[in-house]
C-alpha cells in the first residue's frame, strides 16, 4: 500500500460536496474524480447538478459526461475507469479525490465486485413478465424483503437495477456474498462525508435546489431526453428530477406537482445515501452547515491529508 491518500469525499445530494472540493482544490494540488452515476451522460446538465462548463474548465472532472443517455455503465467500468484516473493524478504527484453521491460505486471500488451469478436469460425473463404484470412496487417489495442491504441502495424506481438484484437472489437462492472481503489495496483510503448537521437544512437546500434547476431549464432538458426515443427501461428515463418531469410532460401532475413530487424523490434518494454512509464506521462526518463550512470542511481534509502523509 502506498503512503499517497486517495481522498473519498461522498454525502447526500444537495450537501455540499461541490463546494466543499472546489474550496480544497484552493489548498492542494488536487484531480477530481467524478462518482455518480447521473452525470456520466451527455447532455443531462441541469438536473444531475454538474459543476458548469466553468467550474470544470477551472478544476477539471474526470468521469463527467463520457456516456450517451442510450448507453450503459456498470460498476465495473467505473472501477477500471477511477482506478485509471487516480493512478494518472498520483503520477503527476496530486492528490486524486473522489467526490458524488454513487455509494455502490465507491463500495464497488474499495472493496471490489462479489462473486454474483452471470445473468440468467429464463430468470430474467420471468422477473420481467412479473414487472408488466405485478408492477415495479411489488417487485422492490420482494427486494427489500430477501435481501434488505441492496435495496437501500437502489431507487424504488430503478427497474434495471431491482431486475438484476433480484435475478442474482433468484439464482443463488441466498443473499450473494455480499460481506465484501477487502482486496489487497495499493490505496490509502481517506474518506469523508459533507452533511449539514440539521436535517431540515438539508431538505431546504435540497427543494431550493429542485426549483433552481427547473428555473434554469430543466423542463426543456427533460423534453429533449425523452424525446431521444430510447427504451422505456433505460436508466437515464428513471433519473431523480427527469422522471417526475416526464409525468409533468404527459400531463400526469400539475406544476405544483411537479416542484413536490420532484423535491420529495431528491429526499428520498438522500435518505438512502445517509443510510448507506452511516453503514461505514470508517467515515468521517463533516459539518456542512455554515457560510463558512466549505473552507473549514476542506481544511479538515488537508489537515487529514497531511497527518497520513507524515505516519501521524
Amino acid at each position: 500500500m502506498t503512503d499517497a491518500p486517495v481522498v473519498f469525499l461522498m454525502g447526500p445530494t444537495g450537501a455540499g460536496k461541490t463546494a466543499t472540493v472546489f474550496a480544497l482544490s484552493r489548498l492542494l494540488p488536487i484531480e477530481v474524480i467524478s462518482v455518480d452515476a447521473a452525470q456520466i451522460y451527455r447532455g443531462l446538465d441541469i438536473g444531475t447538478a454538474k459543476p458548469t462548463l466553468g467550474e470544470r474548465r477551472a478544476l477539471p472532472h474526470a468521469l463527467i459526461d463520457i456516456r450517451t443517455v442510450a448507453e450503459s455503465y456498470s460498476a465495473a467500468a467505473f472501477c477500471e475507469d477511477a482506478r485509471r484516473a487516480i493512478d494518472t493524478a498520483l503520477g503527476r504527484h496530486r492528490v486524486p479525490v473522489l467526490v458524488g453521491g454513487s455509494s455502490f460505486y465507491f463500495r464497488a471500488l474499495e472493496y471490489g465486485l462479489p462473486n454474483i451469478p452471470a445473468s440468467d436469460a429464463m430468470i430474467r425473463a420471468g422477473l420481467l413478465a412479473e414487472l408488466d404484470a405485478k408492477g415495479l412496487p411489488a417487485l422492490y417489495a420482494e427486494l427489500t424483503k430477501r435481501d434488505p442491504r441492496r435495496a437501500l441502495a437502489i431507487a424504488p424506481t430503478d427497474p434495471q437495477r431491482i431486475v438484476r438484484a433480484l435475478e442474482i437472489v433468484r439464482a443463488l437462492g441466498r443473499v450473494p456474498e455480499a460481506t465484501y472481503t477487502p482486496r489487497i489495496e495499493r490505496y490509502s483510503w481517506l474518506k469523508f462525508a459533507v452533511n449539514p448537521r440539521e436535517r431540515a437544512e438539508l431538505h431546504r437546500r435540497i427543494g431550493h435546489r429542485f426549483r433552481r434547476m427547473l428555473v434554469r431549464g430543466l423542463i426543456e432538458e427533460a423534453a429533449w431526453l425523452f424525446a431521444q426515443d430510447l427504451p422505456a427501461r433505460a436508466p437515464a428515463l428513471r433519473l431523480v428530477g427527469y422522471r417526475e418531469v416526464g409525468e409533468y410532460l404527459q400531463d400526469k401532475i400539475p406544476y405544483n406537482g411537479l416542484v413536490e413530487q420532484g423535491s420529495a424523490a431528491t429526499r428520498q434518494l438522500a435518505k438512502r445515501q445517509l443510510t448507506w454512509l452511516r453503514a461505514d464506521p470508517a467515515v468521517r462526518w463533516l459539518d456542512g452547515e455554515g457560510p463558512r463550512a466549505p473552507e473549514i470542511c476542506a481544511a479538515i481534509i488537508r489537515d487529514a491529508i497531511d497527518a497520513m502523509r507524515h505516519g501521524l
